[in-house]
């Protein structure tokens, strides 16, 4: 049997030097900030029956683990550095911690970012992992810098992970195909790190937020720290390619109020249309305007003509979802 201190060294030491001036295997690991930026430090935790289905596929849960951290560095516009994990586990199995490393550490290397530390204990299958990330002073894009007459953008594609979790969940049936595609994107989101990194260096952007429980609960978060309000087009939302084959009713209600899509929302000037539009391409990126900030608090809706819209929709909440 696998003791704590085994299971950390075989699988999640790492040979090799890295970011860290201490990395695992002291009290501290010891992080030296490159001159002239700041640190940026999310934390994000998944637990089993709650962010995921038990059983659910090791490589794919630590793809994801770290996934939504790295998309709330990338909706700040910082590169990532360095990551803890704490993770809790009802037992030691070697074939579950290799797959779960695999996927962790394969994201890990695609962004350059090292794990330096955490913790292990005996438990339900819990997972928390706290990232540490660097922007340029004045360049993090906030939630509360939204200007009235600016832009409001996202990145990708939405709905189609909620399109997964519906299916998954009984509530509408998919054929196996869709179910497969669709659910990729449940279980394996893209952090659009080198599109936030951009908005930032290149100071496209005013305000961003990763939207993980949904478009309209976060961008509520934009619009009440920086005090204005917005209008969106319903019918520009980009549904995920398997949404987009479903009914209007559904592909309103998914990419508005879906969650679980860990694109970036943000809103930029109207003067940086094609800038953003540029900087999307230089990283294979597609991102969509969707509407405008207003100066008028509050959210409303048009369908594609400019006709207003009521729509009833509301994003998730851990402790009233």
């Amino acid at each position: 049997m696998l003791s704590e201190f085994d299971l950390i060294k075989q699988y999640f030491l790492r040979p090799g030097a890295g970011r860290a001036t201490l990395g695992i295997g002291d009290d501290c690991a010891l992080l030296t900030p490159a001159a002239g930026m700041q640190s940026a430090i999310s934390s994000d935790m998944l637990v089993e029956g709650r962010h995921f289905f038990a059983g659910e596929d090791a490589c794919r849960l630590g793809h994801k683990s770290l996934a939504v951290n790295l998309s709330d560095l990338a909706a700040m516009g910082a590169r990532p550095v360095a990551f803890t994990l704490a993770l809790a586990l009802p037992a030691a199995e070697r074939a579950w911690l290799e797959g779960f490393s695999r996927g962790l550490f394969a994201l890990a290397d695609a962004h350059g970012c090292e794990l330096i530390g955490g913790d292990t204990t005996k438990g339900p299958l819990n997972i928390c992992i706290t990232v540490f990330g660097e922007v340029a002073p004045g360049r993090a894009l906030r939630r509360s810098a939204a200007r009235p007459g600016d832009d409001v953008w996202v990145s990708g594609t939405l709905g189609d992970a909620r399109l997964a979790l519906a299916a998954y969940l009984g509530e509408l049936a998919l054929p196996a195909e869709a179910l497969a595609a669709a659910g990729t994107r449940l279980h394996t989101p893209a952090p659009r790190v080198a599109l936030g990194m951009l908005l930032a260096e290149r100071g496209l952007a005013h305000a961003a937020i990763d939207i993980s429980d949904g478009l309209v609960g976060d961008l509520g978060h934009i619009l009440a720290k920086s005090g204005v309000g917005a209008t969106l087009d319903a019918d520009a939302l980009p549904p995920g390619p398997v949404l987009a084959r479903q009914p209007q009713a559904l592909r309103r209600a998914f990419t508005a109020a879906g969650g679980d899509d860990y694109e970036i929302c943000f809103t930029a000037p109207v003067a940086q249309r094609g800038a953003i539009s540029a900087a999307a391409a230089a990283c294979a990126t597609p991102v969509t305007r969707i509407g405008r900030i207003d100066a008028a608090a509050g959210l409303r809706w048009t369908d594609a003509g400019g006709t207003p819209l009521v729509l009833e929709l509301s994003s998730f909440d851990h402790f009233t979802s």
